[in-house]
């Protein structure tokens, strides 16, 4: 029996596996190599690795971990987990099955894009989630924002530390009139109607273009589609849930831990603002060490 069992290998996952490791717990993670941030060239922000792939860096790390003899990195789906604290279970997509005192959930999320011609053959390139991510790398150009909600309104007021140049899309959404002032006073520019297409060249951006049949230039475009879980184990379980404005994710204590015991859950899949790199490597290695201690006796 694993003292751990880690279903995510990214970022969450390893940090976590690496504190376990460390202390000589037996640990495995299950991972199908398919991270949500896979689309995106660099990562930025991240001490000590600022601009390298991110499948670079989730590599090295890998790698890092096979001098743990406590740790086995499996390539594999995780198709279902039951049982309880001290007793789960995880069956793989392969049959195979797995018995472990603690199980760690780090299998993040998927970004639902938007049937619009053009926008999954940008993301990750020129249309992008987070400013703190890739704001340094376009500041001082022409941003737009695709409006998604109340939220967008944070957002466009946040993207003013990167560029005066802000055009706001509001694709459908109505802004409420006070909103739509401040934008004003702001000098950011709202464009309404539908976005029909994202006109690109190779992932970067040429213009959005409009129902009404106008075409409107940008330099990148900052957007937040809906998210959800990239696998459906926390609804099996039954685990509590917090509703964002973007989409579900798990709800924790300030222990990592789920509303079930003994499972703990750590990065995108528990973070409701503002997800990162950075954020899912304190979650992970966090949630490692509350589950060690949770072992003790």
């Amino acid at each position: 029996m694993d003292d751990v069992i880690i279903i995510g290998g990214s970022f969450a996952g390893l940090a976590a596996a690496l504190q376990l490791g460390r202390t000589g717990r037996k640990v495995t993670v299950l991972d199908t190599g398919m991270p949500r941030n896979r689309f995106a060239g660099h990562s930025h922000g991240v001490l000590g690795h600022d601009h390298k792939p991110p499948a670079d860096i989730l590599a090295e790390a890998r790698r890092q971990l096979m001098r743990y003899p406590a740790i086995t990195q499996v390539n594999a789906r995780a198709d279902r987990v039951f049982g309880a604290i001290d007793n789960f279970t995880v069956v793989t997509g392969d049959g195979q099955s797995l018995a472990a005192r603690r199980v760690i959930l780090s299998y993040g999320v998927a970004d639902q894009l938007p049937q619009v011609p053009g926008f999954a053959e940008s993301w990750g390139t020129s249309i992008v989630p987070c400013p703190y991510c890739d704001g340094f790398e376009f500041a001082g150009r022409h941003w737009g924002l695709i409006w998604s909600g109340p939220q967008s309104h944070q957002s466009a007021r946040l993207f003013l530390d990167w560029t005066d140049q802000l055009t706001v899309f509001a694709d459908g959404h109505d802004i409420a009139p006070d909103v739509q002032a401040d934008l004003a006073r702001r000098k950011i520019a709202v464009v309404d109607g539908r976005i029909i297409e994202i006109a690109h060249r190779q992932g970067r951006i040429a213009t959005v273009n409009l129902e009404s049949g106008r075409h409107v230039a940008v330099d990148v475009v900052f957007a937040h589609p809906r998210i959800r879980p990239s696998a459906g184990l926390h609804e099996s379980l039954g685990l509590a849930a917090v509703d964002t404005p973007t989409g579900i994710v798990l709800k924790v204590d300030e222990r990592r831990q789920t509303s079930m015991p003994g499972i703990y859950a750590a990065g995108d899949l528990a973070t409701p603002f503002l997800p990162s790199v950075t954020q899912a490597t304190w979650q992970g290695a966090m949630a490692g060490i509350f589950a060690q201690q949770s072992m003790l006796t």
